[in-house]
């Protein structure tokens, strides 16, 4: 079984479907309104435990009740919750708007996500052990940064996925502890100033080995030092809440590399795993199971 550690956020989604989200200045009458454990780091926990790897948990929760329902549902999905630690205060939460085509838009408010800026021996410890390391951008970039070179250190593999948007350029000091880099294309458009990812694809790889640039219902272009870029098509499926998509693709791609698949049936899996989340409202709530992703 792989064994992945993920050094990210928790956050509560609070979210409101509508016909189309409001403008500037506008009130829209939404649908329908949920409350739904969240966050980048988490959702990557959630999916890569139910597409069958062995997950930590590297983060914080709040002391509040957001902080109890978000580390329940971390453990209802098999994650080893013992290195997400409860911090004074109120838990992380993200306030998303989702319109009738299933696209989203998002705010995030850190909350007890803004205390991890540092990591202990625990933390580096099961970092030593996973096979895998799972960072994005929504812990304080000194923690990511360490859990990068520590990571490297202990020979761990690192996957980054380099949300939410960030000063640019990001520090050398994280991408050099870098293997595989997996932005979506306007995060790759925004990291490379190239809009067009086969191009922007050539230039992240100055700075990493690895690049998955995922482009939605398009599906995602690989590519490698040394190699061709290569676009690898999504399934044809209706959308219906693309939250939580990408941290599916990610923790499902995680756990098909844990396993030593080609990259080729790493990412048709990876494809498949995130093809079905969108068919579902939600984010961790929707991701699927291994047995639904080896079925599709």
């Amino acid at each position: 079984m792989t064994r992945i550690a993920v050094l990210g956020s928790t956050h509560m989604d609070l979210v409101a479907y509508t016909a189309r989200a409001p403008g500037r200045g506008e009130t829209v009458t939404g649908r329908e309104f949920r409350t739904v454990p969240g966050g980048k780091g988490a959702n990557q926990a959630v999916a890569a435990a139910r597409a069958g790897g062995e997950v930590a948990m590297i983060g914080a929760v709040g002391d509040d009740a957001y902080g109890t329902l978000l580390r329940d549902g971390l453990e209802h999905a098999g994650v080893d919750t013992d290195l997400l630690h409860t911090a004074e205060g109120p838990s992380g939460t993200a306030h998303i708007v989702v319109d009738d085509t299933g696209a989203n838009a998002i705010v995030v408010i850190p909350g007890a996500n803004g205390v991890v800026t540092a990591l202990g021996p625990g933390e580096i410890a099961a970092i030593a052990a996973a096979d895998l390391l799972l960072m994005q951008l929504e812990l304080p970039l000194s923690a990511v940064v360490e859990g990068a070179r520590a990571a490297r250190s202990q020979g761990v593999r690192t996957i980054l996925t380099p949300s939410p948007a960030q000063p640019l350029p990001l520090p050398d000091e994280l991408l050099d502890h870098i293997d595989l880099l997996v932005p979506n294309e306007h995060e790759a458009a925004e990291l490379s100033g190239q809009a067009e990812p086969h191009a922007a694809a050539q230039i992240l790889l100055r700075q990493v080995p690895e690049v998955v640039i995922t482009l939605g219902a398009k599906g995602c272009l690989y590519a490698a030092r040394g190699g061709e870029p290569v676009l690898f098509e999504a399934p044809s499926v209706n959308a219906v809440d693309t939250t939580g998509a990408g941290d599916t693709f990610v923790g499902a791609l995680a756990v098909a590399l844990g396993e030593g698949r080609p990259v080729a049936e790493a990412l048709a899996f990876a494809s498949a795993a995130a093809a079905l989340c969108v068919q579902k409202p939600g984010a961790s709530t929707s991701m699927p199971y291994r047995s639904e992703i080896e079925a599709s």
